[in-house]
């Protein structure tokens, strides 16, 4: 029999406010444990929280950017369940009145630019819980407070997606739209986006869903999809042996590229959730709605498309910039200054420049790399003033200093010599040290030529055009 998966994801993304939800405590990762909590966010007796206000507005910017409705009279719920890193033996989140819900993300699924539509069930915020820390180096478990209170948006999916490939491309789309707004720094390292997965197959053509099973704090994009396709193939595996698939959460070893039972799954009710009677009702203006609306920004996806249209750059280009807020800035403020290939200026961008980024752990900020001096540059190469070779020298003097891409050309004398006269002797010079490369190419090998460009331009130093010394050798040669 041939089976359909369904997929829904809940994505917990932590809010980079400077404090936590409830408390005056800084909200930071790495700091010394147990340094950054209070009587409030350990659960003390008798202490009252007081909500963050950035908290309700970063959840209703991303509401916005995912099409929901927001509901700007809203409450705060306690979710009750008991575990080691949760001190108060709740956890205050939101029920049935979720700050955003009823939204959708346009996922782009193809190199094509086709877009899937993915519904958001809703948006609620809350607040994480504590974290255990098992070591040698002292008998048992240590409980880190740190992360209690630490302010959370859970985005919850419809069950809308098929195949672990949509399932990615949506959780792409949710991470670069987070890095847009600026309101989370997604270091799935860190722990400050995690996914639970929620996974059922059913028969082809049938309606009604299959029974679920969730995988709990799936660590990257990659496992997630491991874990897809895994739960897929072990249900399919129970069905067509006769069993029954069991509703429960699952434990996912990306290691072992397995998941294993954890127990059976919690409903609604085995929560008791009940309003946070410590809390007031949440309840946002509408010129405030207003204010956050007007600042979402062009989100990744729209910019992706732009640039596919408007510039003519290829989806993996196009995708590249779209994704990185620093990149797609730099890019759009190169081709403002003008005179520049778009394809030219995204090559430099996402090669050479990102290489060297890469290398040293800097960002485009740190450098001394305008979008100017940039397109300069190319414009340079793209005039035949310099080869790329020598453009490559220049970039690693302009990207850390205030020299120019002039001011470098001219103190290396990298200005590419186009006089076929003075590349004649180097192009003799060439076919004489290489006869037996000569002799392929003379015998129908014609990538031979390339090797002896080559030459050309290391013994030019780089300074050679290369299309002339392709000219003059394919002369010589016959």
């Amino acid at each position: 029999m041939k089976y359909e998966t369904v997929i829904g994801l809940e994505v917990h993304a932590e809010l980079n406010t400077k404090t936590k939800i409830y408390c005056g405590c800084k909200n930071s990762f790495g700091s010394e444990v147990n340094s950054n909590c209070c009587p409030i966010c350990t659960g003390m007796p008798g202490t009252l929280p007081t909500l963050n206000e950035k908290v309700a507005e970063y959840a209703i910017r991303m509401g916005y950017a995912l099409n929901c409705t927001i509901n700007n009279v809203c409450k705060a719920d306690r979710k009750n369940y008991f575990y080691p890193d949760l001190p108060k033996a709740y956890q205050i989140s939101q029920f049935d009145v979720p700050l955003c819900e009823h939204g959708y993300v346009d996922a782009i699924v193809d190199e094509e630019g086709h877009t899937k539509r993915i519904g958001v069930t809703r948006i609620h915020i809350e607040e994480d819980a504590g974290k255990l820390i098992h070591a040698d180096t002292f008998a048992g478990s240590l409980v880190d407070f740190n992360r209690c209170g630490v302010p959370l948006i859970e985005i919850v999916s419809e069950p809308d997606m098929r195949s672990s490939a949509e399932a990615k491309a949506y959780l792409d789309s949710i991470k670069s739209i987070l890095q847009y707004l600026d309101i989370s720094d997604c270091k799935m390292q860190e722990g400050s986006i995690r996914c639970d997965v929620n996974v059922s197959v059913r028969p082809e053509g049938q309606k009604e869903f299959g029974t679920r099973c969730e995988m709990k704090n799936v660590n990257s994009f990659s496992a997630v999809v491991r874990a897809i396709d895994y739960e897929a193939r072990r249900q399919m595996e129970v069905l067509e042996a006769g069993g029954v698939v069991r509703q429960e959460t699952r434990r996912w070893d990306d290691l072992e590229g397995e998941s294993y039972v954890m127990r059976t799954k919690e409903d609604a009710q085995d929560y008791r959730y009940f309003p946070d009677p410590d809390l007031l009702t949440i309840v946002i203006p509408e010129e405030k709605l207003e204010e956050l609306k007007a600042s979402i920004p062009e989100l990744p996806g729209a910019k992706l498309l732009r640039y596919m249209k408007d510039y003519g750059l290829p989806y993996f280009d196009a995708n590249l910039l779209a994704e990185s807020v620093e990149k797609a800035a730099f890019f759009e403020a190169a081709m403002a200054a003008g005179g520049c290939q778009p394809k030219n200026i995204s090559n430099w961008l996402l090669g050479d420049v990102s290489r060297i980024l890469n290398e040293k752990n800097l960002s485009l900020a740190d450098t001394s790399l305008t979008p100017e001096k940039l397109c300069a540059m190319v414009t340079l190469i793209e005039k035949a003033t310099i080869s790329n070779t020598a453009g490559k020298t220049v970039l690693e003097e302009i990207i850390f200093s205030d020299k120019t891409a002039d001011d470098v050309v001219r103190e290396k004398g990298l200005a590419q010599i186009s006089d076929a006269s003075a590349l004649e002797g180097i192009v003799a010079q060439v076919i004489e040290a290489n006869p037996k490369v000569v002799a392929d190419y003379k015998g129908g090998k014609t990538n031979a030529l390339g090797f002896l460009v080559g030459q050309c331009m290391k013994l030019s130093k780089g300074q050679g055009n290369p299309a002339i010394l392709r000219e003059l050798l394919a002369k010589a040669l016959g």
